[in-house]
């Protein structure tokens, strides 16, 4: 068997090599093909492949030309779309608008190589070549526009994607069992375009479908910003699969009806999943490395879901809100593969998930979650009913650094330290054997008002966190650090807040290496209250940076250690009427070299 064929097909040549005159399904990506399960396009092709569906993928197809993407035939099916692991737009454009100058999903990390609004132009391009064929859209850039929403890049509300895309079905969050049942029932002769009550599917209606939520038009919304607030706030009512109800927005004549999310995977068929036959590497046919496998290449997913709710991050509308955990001995199976590889080294660069420490966690009461219409378990205070144990992850971590061949085994995946309140002994091996000298963690501001409207703990538990942090690693002898992640410009924050948090990060001899400029991206909380300018949860109005002035500023006082933001720090004090901060936040340019030690 040559080693082409160990990969899902990308050229007729590799189809021909495995008997097949046709494809099932073909699925097109804006990512580059890399067989791993972390990307969503060969995790789904694995999952159809493996229920017996003859599967391609055309990987980063030149959208204006047609036999790009006909190099495999016409599919019997239908296509499957996604714009990659990122929105298009995010992908392309950085915060303040400005073209990006690398794509980690292309090899080389070149930039271009997908078109802006990729499940729209793929789309279309689809379309173009294959006429007639059904086509579904996915991944994460069609998942959280799959209603009317704000585009940043645009400054206006725009249409569903499903609408704009003209797509016959769009499938949310991770897929697999609504692909699968597409696929089933796409086979059986039913159209995607008339396939209705699949869990994670979006289509478009006629009618007003029976039962369900009605959600403000698409053109109340785009008009009026209260309407937004209030189709924001009655969708995210309904995220929870044991208790959400159907969706249903108008659009003209036409109305947009989204189905309640699919159920979570058990911990059975989270195995399976993982235990089909990835190659854990690029196609051979590149030539040049691309770094998002680099990135990834050496690390082990334990885990789905993020119960951490936080307004700006678009996981728990993509993934959800519950873990979903793999076995000990489903993960302990993939560190022996890993382990055979012949280019590992020794070293396992990360094991966790969207948030590490939330490995084997779950919510205690089956009554409560299945009513439960929290946005996350953790804010404004954990949940009474969320089980916090730290056993299973300890256990894990404790075979996986006991295993044959690994030598080390970091931790690189986010860490909720207010978590690690009530996680001791996870706590105590993380700060021993899981930290490569400076541990990353995102408190995203140590404002109190930033922070409310954010959905993160407030100052006090990441000062609580840092003084713990620095006692147990001088304890175990271990010179290690903390390196902060903050957003700049985030609702809520005003040029005096972020003198504040300068202030915190020079009390606490703390720098920041990395600032990120928030990004409105479709879909989350506090895109909503950048759009309207009021927090649809609480009514409240909320302060937004939109000038480009300020939040150059803002972002200068973050980086205030930096000589170069120095007259951008000194306009943003006089601006707030805070020159008498100036020595406390610039005169210690001499001091304080230390990195959160």
């Amino acid at each position: 068997m040559s080693e082409k064929t160990l990969f899902i097909p990308m050229s007729r040549e590799e189809m021909l090599a495995r008997g097949w005159d046709e494809l099932d399904i073909l699925l097109v990506s804006g990512d580059a093909y890399i067989d791993h399960p972390s990307f969503g396009i060969p995790l789904l092709a694995r999952v159809l492949e493996n229920a017996g569906y003859r599967v391609g993928i055309v990987a980063q197809p030149d959208w204006r030309d047609p036999a790009s993407l006909q190099v495999m035939g016409r599919p019997r099916l239908f296509a499957a779309i996604s714009a990659g692991a990122m929105d298009s737009m995010v992908n392309h454009y950085t915060a303040a608008k400005k073209i990006r100058n690398n794509d980690a999903y292309t090899p080389g990390g070149v930039a271009g190589a997908r078109p802006n609004r990729a499940v729209i132009a793929y789309c279309a391009a689809v379309k173009g070549a294959f006429k007639g064929l059904p086509v579904v859209i996915g991944g994460i850039e069609a998942s959280l526009r799959r209603l009317a929403h704000y585009d940043y890049w645009d400054d206006r509300v725009r249409r569903s994607v499903l609408v704009d895309a003209k797509a016959d079905l769009l499938v949310f969050g991770m897929g697999e069992g609504p692909l699968l049942e597409i696929a089933r029932r796409a086979a059986a002769g039913e159209s995607p375009a008339a396939m209705a009550g699949i869990r994670g599917t979006a289509r478009i209606d006629r009618s007003r479908p029976e039962g369900g939520i009605e959600l403000p038009s698409f053109e109340a919304v785009s008009a009026d910003p209260a309407a937004y607030n209030e189709a924001f706030r009655l969708a995210a009512a309904e995220n929870n699969p044991f208790c959400g109800k159907i969706l249903a927005q108008r659009h003209g004549e036409r109305w947009v009806t989204v189905n309640p999310p699919p159920f979570p995977m058990d911990e059975g068929e989270l195995d399976r999943l993982y235990a089909l036959p990835f190659q854990k590497r690029p196609h051979p046919s590149y030539r040049q490395a691309i770094p998002a496998f680099e990135q990834i290449r050496h690390s082990i997913t334990t885990h789905r879901g993020c119960f951490g709710g936080c307004a700006f991050c678009a996981i728990t509308h993509h993934q959800g809100k519950l873990i979903q955990s793999r076995s000990e001995g489903s993960v302990l199976e993939e560190v022996g593969r890993l382990v055979a590889d012949p280019q590992f080294k020794g070293t396992i660069s990360d094991v966790g998930g969207p948030t590490a420490n939330m490995y084997g966690l779950s919510c205690g009461d089956e009554a409560a979650r299945s009513v439960c219409r929290r946005a996350g378990c953790l804010y404004p205070r954990p949940c009474r009913n969320l089980v916090t144990s730290d056993g299973r992850a300890v256990r894990l971590l404790r075979k996986i650094r006991r295993h044959e061949g690994v030598r080390h085994t970091f931790i690189a995946s986010g860490i909720r330290y207010d978590l690690l309140e009530h996680q001791q002994e996870y706590f105590e091996a993380l700060l021993q054997h899981h930290v490569g000298g400076l541990l990353k963690v995102a408190p995203e501001s140590v404002c109190a008002t930033v922070t409310a409207v954010m959905r993160k703990p407030g100052p006090g538990l990441f000062e609580a966190f840092l003084q713990r942090f620095r006692q147990a690693s001088r304890t175990l002898g271990l010179r290690q650090g903390v390196v902060p992640y903050f957003i700049s410009a985030h609702p809520g924050a005003t040029l005096s807040d972020m003198v504040d948090v300068a202030l915190f990060l020079r009390r606490h001899n703390l720098r920041v290496e990395q600032v990120q400029e928030f990004t409105p991206t479709p879909g989350t909380l506090s895109t909503c209250i950048y759009h309207t300018g009021v927090d649809p949860l609480t009514g409240e109005k909320v302060h937004v940076p939109r000038a480009p002035g300020e939040k150059r500023l803002q972002k200068a006082l973050l980086l205030s250690h930096l000589p170069e933001h120095r007259r951008d720090v000194l306009e943003a004090l006089k601006l707030c009427g805070r020159e008498g901060d100036g020595d406390k936040l610039l005169g210690g340019e001499r001091h304080g070299k230390g990195r959160g030690k």
